[in-house]
This record gives structure tokens, sequence and C-alpha cells, in this order.
């Protein structure tokens, strides 16, 4: 018995060439059936969504590192940036027998100076930094150039500015403070 193919060449209902080409295509869909290729569409275009999906979050998750590492890389500059600026504009050689005494992370510290920079402190010209466990003297200018950037480095800065000139009417001109009472 003749196959379906060969009845139907004999009978001159298709030619030689479209039957090979069935008998391809046969072969195609049959090995793909077997090896697991053939993937209806449905489950193709969800592969494709959840893919899409997949990279969305990964761009999503990307730029946010991004973002933290670009934060903390411009705190550490900002740190290093106040901390060159305090090392350079520090004021050093004061040291002297008057106490100076100041907070610096809630505790209470002493700083030995001479009188001059005693009176430069307390009338505002000079102010006390703090960085890292470090103090650091430094002119007013600076404390406020300091200030624009971090606040918190700043631990005495007064604003008073104590004249020499007597008032008129202060009764209590006559009488000095003592040395010893100085804070």
């Amino acid at each position: 018995m003749a196959s379906l193919q060969d009845q139907l060449l004999k009978a001159g209902l298709t030619t030689k060439q479209k039957a090979r080409q069935a008998n391809t295509s046969q072969r195609k869909t049959n090995k793909q059936k077997r090896s697991g290729v053939a993937i209806g569409e449905s489950l193709q275009e969800q592969v494709k969504q959840d893919l899409a999906i997949a990279k969305q979050e990964k761009a999503a998750k990307d730029s946010a590192l991004n973002e933290e590492k670009k934060q903390e890389l411009a705190k550490k500059e900002k740190a290093l940036r106040i901390q060159q600026i305090l090392e350079h504009h520090q004021i050093k050689n004061v040291k002297g027998e008057t106490e100076y005494n100041y907070t610096f992370n809630s505790k209470i510290k002493k700083l030995f100076v001479d009188a001059i920079t005693h009176r430069a402190l307390v009338n505002g010209r000079l102010a006390v930094c703090g960085l890292f466990e470090d103090s650091y003297l430094v002119t007013a200018e600076t404390a406020e150039k300091l200030a624009t950037l971090d606040p918190s480095v700043i631990l005495v800065q007064n604003d008073k500015v104590e004249s020499d000139v007597v008032e008129a009417d202060d009764p209590y001109a006559d009488y000095q403070i003592p040395d010893d009472m100085m804070w």
C-alpha cells in the first residue's frame, strides 16, 4: 500500500517540491517537540515580560546604590575639606597659664592659653573647633567658613565683644574681676 503522499503525486494534485517541503517542516516540528524547544507563544511572552521587569528592578537597584555611594563620597569629601581647613588655619604656640574651659563630646576640656589668646577667645575674635577628638584654635573668620560647611564643628564661638572703655555711669567701674574667678 502506497502512502497518501505517493497517491497524491500519482493523481497530480501535488508536486515533488511541495512534498519535500512538507516532509522537512514535519521533521523540524517533531525534532523540536522531542528536544523541548517548542514553547507556547504565551509562555514566551511571559518570559519576555519577566526579563523586562527584572532589568527594570536591577536598574533601579543600581541607581539607588550609585546615589548612596555619591552621598557617602560627598560626606567624606566634606569631612576631609573641614579637616584640611582646620589643620591649615589653626593657631599654634599659644600655651600659657590661663585656663579656658569648653565642652567637647559632653566632656569638659581645658585649654591652657596665654592672656592675649584668652581675651581673644572671650571677645569672639578666636573660636575653638573640634573634629575627631581633636581641638583646634582658629580665627572667627575661619570658624564662620566652617559653620557654612558643618555647624557642629564649632565648639566655642563667642559673640560678645568686650571693650576696654569704661562707661561713665558704671557704678562698678572701680572694681576689677580677680584673675582667679575667670572661667
